[in-house]
């Protein structure tokens, strides 16, 4: 499991609100073995739990909004350095686009010294049904 830690609370408390960036610390739950495969694979999983959430906020929306559907269309990243999964991470998620039922965000992942790990941008799905 992937524990989350949202800077500004969670998506369903600040629904309502009209942000377009949100920040979530985040961490694989237990230390890992010492493999950076494997550290790059916990980290790929987790940058797809939230992202797509920055392209509804500006509407007021959370992903538990009636009829809302969400799914991953493209999600690519590049990693820039090493560093462990295990360790605290800071996630620094943003909209760029919502427009036609699809959205874009873009997130930078740091290490708690502040070193840009892995760059993250992801289109999905994002429309109301009903």
């Amino acid at each position: 499991p992937i524990d989350l830690r949202y800077v500004n609370g969670d998506p369903i408390s600040r629904k309502g609100q009209s942000a377009t960036r949100q920040q979530v610390w985040l961490r694989a739950d237990g230390t890992l073995p010492d493999d950076p495969v494997l550290h790059a694979c916990v980290v790929t999983y987790a940058s797809d739990m939230t992202l797509l959430d920055t392209t509804i906020m500006p509407f007021g929306l959370g992903w538990d909004s009636p009829g809302m559907q969400m799914a991953s269309v493209d999600h690519a990243m590049w990693f820039h350095r090493p560093f462990r999964a295990d360790d605290w991470l800071l996630y620094d998620q943003s909209a760029v686009s919502t427009s036609s039922a699809r959205g874009m965000a873009q997130g930078s992942i740091f290490t708690q010294d502040g070193r840009l790990a892995v760059s993250v941008v992801q289109e999905g799905l994002t429309r109301i049904t009903g």
